[in-house]
This record gives C-alpha cells, structure tokens and sequence, in this order.
C-alpha cells in the first residue's frame, strides 16, 4: 500500500538506489527528471507492475470487476474518461489500498476548451488576440477539471493549419506562428499555474509535429512537409510550449518525411528533445503503436512496440501493447529494461508534479467539486471571453448595434434555438442544458421593449438540402419585422476531429435561406456559429451586417445578445483568413514573395501568381475586425532610420477613436526582409498591443524592434539575421497598413 509508513520505508533506500542509477548509461539517463521519492519507488516495482505505469486505459460505462481487478494488479497508470470526485476517489483508493505498490493513477482527460463551463473553441479565443484572458480561461478549466478528479489535459491543441476544410482548425489558434505561440504558452500557464495549490492540471501540448498540414482537409491524412516549413510554421507554437514548462507533449498520428511520429527518432529525440530541449513525458495519441503496423511501417505488435519504446514514447494510449509485451520483450533482451525504467520515471514524474505521489486523495472531494462547476464567477468570466472573441465582419449603415427604434425582429435560421452546437467538438462535460441559446439570449437582453418572433428556415440534415417547405414561413417573419437577425453555421459534429468537409459553403439550404430573406428589403444582420472558416461571399452580400460568433460556449447566446445590442463593442480580429472562394484554400496572409506578382482582382496578364477565374485576395484577410466606432492612424515614426546588430530602434503611430463610443483596437506590427538568403514572406506578424480608447482619444502604440523580430530560418535551418533593408508595417490588420523601411547595418 503506498501509505505514510511504506513511503519513508521507500525514502530511506532512495540514497542506495540513486547511487546504483548512476552507474547506468548516462545517454539512457541524463536528461530524464526524477528525485528520491520517484527513485525509491521505482526500486519497489516488479516489471510487469513498471509495464501497468505506462499503461493509459479509457474508461467508458459503468465501472466493473474487470476494471478494479486491472487496478489491483497495478496494470493501469493512468486513466482516461473517468471523471468525477466520488468515482476517482473510488478507483484512486483501490490503486493506492490495494494494490501492491500502491502507486496513485493519474486522471486524465480532453479538457480542449472548458471541462463543465464551456469556453469558446481555441479558434475563436485566438480571434480576442487578449493573451492574459486566454490564459485565464485555461485556468477556468482547470480549476473545474481539477475539482473533477482530473490531473491532466490533452491540450493545448497547437497544430498549425491554413486549410479550414481540415476540422480540427477548431482547436487551434489560426494560421500565424508568432500569434499562436503567444496562445500556446499562455494556455499552458493557464492549466499549469493559474490556480491555487491542487487547482492546476497538467498540460499536454499536440500533436507533435504538422499534423495540421493534412492533405486535402481530411484528418489523419499524410502530408509531406519541407524541413523549411516544419521549422518556419509548426514547430514555434511546440517551442513556445516547451518554453512555457509544459508538462506532457503527444506525438501525432501521422508522418514526418515517410516516418509516423511515434517511430521517428528524427522528429522525437533529434528535434523534440535535442532542437526544443523537452525532457518530459512523450506519449502517443490514441492507438497509435498499432497504427505502426496499419501504416505498414512495422510487420506486428511485437515490431512496434519496440519501436515506440526505443523512440522516448513513454506512455501508451489506449493500445495495451506496453502492458501486454513490454515484461517479456525485457526477458527476452529485445528491450533494456533501463529504457523501461527512465519510461516509468517520467510517469512516476507527471504524478509527483500533480500531487498524487504525496496525496493521493488530493481534491477528490463532492463538496469542492459541486461549488467550482458553473459557479458564477466561472460563468462570467467565460462570458466575457465569448465577448472578446467575436469578430464584426461587416456594419453597413450602422445596422448594428440595433437601434431602439426597432420595435419587432424576426429571429431566423436553424442555430437561433441551438444550445449543444454553440459548445462546439470537444465540450468537456458541458451539457446542452446548461448552455444560453441566442434565441434564450435575445430574449433576455431586450426584454419586452421588441417583439422577438422564430422560425427555423431550414433543416440541418447531415450535408442535404433540407428544409426547404420551411423558408415561406421565415419570409413571412421578415415581412412583418422591423429588421432580421439570421443565426447560421454548422452542427457541431460538421467541425473538430474527423470533421473534414470538401464544401466551405454552409452547409444545406441556409444560402437559399438567406437569399430569400433579403428579397424583404429588410435589414439583416447574420450571426456565423461555426468551427471554421467558411466562404461566405454570398452571405456577406445579402448581410448588411456579419457577426462570426464561431462557436461560443456556454454563454453564448448572452454574448451574442450583448454584442447585438451595443451594450459590448466588438473588438476581435481574425486569427485566419477567410476565403472568397473555396478554390483559394489554402490561402493565409504571410505567402511567400515569388518571381512574378500578386495582382488584385483578375487580370488579363496571365504572367501573374493569380487565378484567371477568381481573384487571389480574401474575403477577409488575416488580423481583420471592425468595431462600432473607427479608427485612424498616423503615420509611423521611426527613432531611427538605421539599426546596428546590438541596438534597437521604437516604430510609433498615433491611434485616435474617431466615433461616438469606446473601443478596444487591436493593433499590428508586421515585417518584411527585402533581401534574404532565402525567400522571405511579404509580411510577418512580429508584434501587436491593444489599445483602449474613448471617444475622440489619442494614444501612442510604441514597438521595439530588436534583432530578434529579424531573425529567420536560414540556408541552415538555424536562427539567422542578416544585414539589409526592412520594411516595417503597422495596422488595423494585415492588409491595412501603413508602411515605412529601415537598414540594419553591421
């Protein structure tokens, strides 16, 4: 039993046994972190009880003899999909009283975006560009996931996409790498340190590495990266998290250079430990030692299991393979057993960072759990994220915010009454019940001073056109309305893992929908719930006003109604481009600089990087958002013209609010190297401050550039700065800006 009494039996040994640890191979060794309680528990495990520590089992249904027994015979280190005080309590007292070792399990789960409040998706609280509130709703998380019985989550999600038919771009934070390690850091904080003693979790940030590249938009698909690419785009979001102390990293499921992660010792050892210095726990995604013999990289389990083992992979989701071969391959000498020993040191690692290796029962507790989940300050607060998130798309005629004139609004469209879809894939425990719907919202926020009619307009039927006896009803609403408010998007499975569409459009009859709509002539303001970016030219033009309220959580619906109202001020831009035209995909703002031009629209010169049949710029470019008041920018000033290799030089520009109400603007530094040993983007994101402004105020966004925002991936593959001329960007968003240039200098 690992009770007081055996732990300082354990702790009196642990000297003899680090003594004996150090005659091991330092290669096997010296970078895996342990201590004297890990040491002498190690010591005390039998080989088949050290295979049960790599062992992560999931657990569905109801609990049974067959899961206590695993459990007793110390063949489960980590659990995941148990959740619950009283039901971890449980299991956690069986692992710890009676089994033999009385080692703790370590509670795992997929806490992407909330646990029982429901965040917005990672996507959207991207688009709020407010890193401290990021990382506060990652602490919202892991309190509730924490008070739970949960010790670890599966998240940050960091993948790196441009492809928004790829579903899991829900998960991650855009297309910029600079932006999305600024989220993947502050997320890993969030979970790791935000709370109070035994209110964190652990964070686990994948998929290492360029999963997000999957061919064609469809998940899991192999895509080959350039080493280039993999260095310039995927890897600085993982650096960022490393960087940040986070605690877990799982590899992806698929390939790197015709090699799956989980055997790539390349990717793995050569640029996950060695490149990025991560000396923690590795483990795979779900299955994925199995999926070596799928892929037809390895002839069996036996094959495989070697390879995952030999490759740092520590712990073994979901296949069982560690746990059913790992004793024998050992006696059979086809594995060291010290490669098994540094495996379960960095388990046993996880669970004293946790808490768990000196109190196991830790905040196993009903009465904590029931006033950390949904507690009022939990709901505000993710709230306020959901308001920061959502980006106005387009405002002509000031259509929004609704005047008080408006006395009657036709609600129309299949998501006005959604309550599971705005949680959006990966909702935690969030219920459906909990969630404020817009319709719900609305209805709240105006009370009795507008007469608020529904009608639905459509059905959702997986992909079909559905629903089309239903629009002579909702243009019946809109005649006899004041002003409309369309609520489209997609069901929240149509986005999120194996969540790939081919179509951008929205799905079923919702652009018909639209399209009948605005033959009324009344105004329309549409509000986008969704997952991913989709072409919405068509909705854009028969909108007078466009709200992306992506997928929003548990509030909302409130959030929406506040933003309707004018009682918030939109203040979000986009982390991602939207396109068009599907045609475009993939399409993101830093392209590199090519031998023949970008020409705006179509153009007869057929000697163009464009399209003959489309135009080649957004709908909405990267770092775009309006707001219910303007802005305006003066020209930048420059401290200096010219920049030696140890200085610096401040880029400035007034920002004045030029409207009637207060605003928040965003505000965005880009770069671009003019000459460069290798092709450089025609702009980067480098750096951005957020300004608050109230009507008719002035304030001055000040930028340090230092060689660091210079540096880029060279002929080499490492951090390189070189001599020459810059040009330097500030603005609203990558596509409007002021410009100006400057010369580093020797």
């Amino acid at each position: 039993m690992f009770n007081a009494v055996k732990l300082k039996s354990l702790l009196v040994c642990s000297v003899a046994v680090l003594t004996a640890c150090a005659a091991h191979d330092k290669a096997t060794t010296a970078a895996v972190p342990t201590n004297p309680t890990i040491e002498a528990i190690l010591a005390d495990l039998t080989l088949e009880e050290k295979a049960g520590q790599l062992n992560l089992i999931n657990f569905e249904g109801e609990l049974g003899e067959t899961h206590y027994q695993m459990i007793r015979d110390g063949k489960v280190g980590s659990l995941l999909k148990s959740n619950g005080a009283a039901q971890n309590l449980k299991l956690q007292k069986i692992a710890v009283e009676q089994s033999r070792a009385g080692v703790p399990i370590l509670f795992q789960e997929d806490v992407i975006h909330g646990y029982k409040t429901i965040a917005p998706i990672p996507l959207a609280e991207a688009a709020s560009w407010d890193i401290p509130a990021i990382q506060q709703s990652a602490a919202i998380a892991a309190r509730e996931a924490s008070a739970g019985g949960i010790q670890l989550t599966y998240a940050p999600m960091v993948d790196m996409s441009r492809d928004p038919r790829w579903g899991r771009i829900i998960e991650a934070a855009g297309e910029d790498p600079y932006l999305a390690s600024l989220v993947a850091a502050a997320r890993v904080k969030g979970f790791q340190e935000s709370g109070e003693p035994g209110q964190n979790i652990l964070a686990t940030v994948k998929h290492f590495a360029g999963y997000g590249a999957s061919l064609a938009g469809r998940d899991y698909n192999i895509q080959d990266l350039s080493e280039r690419e993999l260095r310039e785009v995927h890897l600085p979001p993982f650096k960022a998290a490393v960087d940040a102390d986070v605690a877990a990293v799982m590899v992806a499921y698929t390939a790197h250079d015709g090699v799956p992660l989980t055997a790539n010792q390349y990717m793995v050892q050569g640029v996950l430990q060695g490149d990025l210095g991560f000396n923690g726990l590795i483990m795979t995604d779900w299955a994925t030692i199995y999926n070596l013999e799928r892929a037809g990289v390895s002839a069996n389990a036996e094959d495989a299991t070697i390879t995952a083992i030999n490759n740092s992979i520590h712990m073994d989701m979901a296949a069982k393979k560690y746990v059913e071969l790992l004793p024998q391959l050992v006696r059979d000498g086809k594995v060291d057993e010290r490669v098994v020993d540094d495996a379960v040191r960095q388990v046993l690692m996880l669970k004293y960072k946790a808490g768990l290796l000196q109190d196991p029962y830790g905040r196993l507790n009903e009465a904590t759990e029931k006033a950390e989940l949904l507690s009022a300050a939990n709901l505000a607060a993710t709230k306020e994220m959901a308001l920061k998130s959502m980006v106005l798309l387009k405002n002509d005629q000031q259509t929004l915010p609704i005047s008080d004139k408006v006395q009657r609004i036709a609600v129309i469209g299949p998501f006005a009454n959604a309550q599971k879809d705005l949680m959006g894939w990966w909702p935690g425990l969030g219920e459906a019940k909990d969630v404020v719907s817009i319709m719900a919202g609305l209805e709240a926020e105006f009370g009795d001073s507008v007469e608020l009619t529904y009608a639905q307009g459509v059905t959702i039927d997986r992909f079909n056109k559905a629903g089309a006896e239903l629009i002579p009803e909702a243009v019946k609403a809109a005649e006899q309305a004041d002003m409309v408010i369309m609520v489209l998007g997609e069901k929240e499975w149509m986005s999120g893992e194996g969540g790939g569409t081919a179509s951008l459009h929205l799905p079923g009859l919702q652009e018909e929908l639209l399209q009948a709509v605005a033959k009324t002539n009344k105004p329309i303001a549409t509000v986008i719930v969704s997952g991913r970016p989709y072409v919405l030219t068509d909705v854009a033009k028969h909108s007078d006003a466009l709200l992306q309220a992506w997928m929003p959580g548990t509030t909302g619906g409130t959030a929406v109604a506040e933003i309707l109202s004018g009682k918030f001020n939109p203040q979000a831009k986009l982390p991602v481009t939207f396109p068009q035209h599907q045609g475009q995909v993939p399409i993101f703002y830093s392209y590199k600089k090519t031998s023949h031009p970008f020409v705006a629209g179509i153009t007869e010169d057929r000697y163009t990087t464009t399209y003959r049949d489309a135009p080649h710029e957004p709908l909405y470019p990267f770092g775009f958002g309006l707001s219910y008041t303007n802005y305006s920018y003066s020209d930048i000033e420059l401290s200096s013209a010219t920049m030696t290799m140890d200085g610096s030089i401040t880029a400035s520009v007034d920002v004045t609010n030029t409207g009637d109400v207060a605003g928040r603007e965003i505000v965005q530094l880009y770069l671009h190297d003019k000459v460069a040993s290798v092709v450089q983007p025609v702009k980067l994101l480098k750096d951005f401050t957020i300004l608050d402004l109230s009507p008719g105020e002035t304030k001055r966004a000040e930028f340090v550039i230092s060689k660091d925002k210079l540096a880029f991936v060279g002929i080499d593959y490492q951090p390189t700065i070189e001599a020459g001329e810059f040009e330097l960007f500030i603005g609203a968003s990558s596509d409007d800006v002021k410009s100006t240039e400057f010369t580093l200098v020797e």
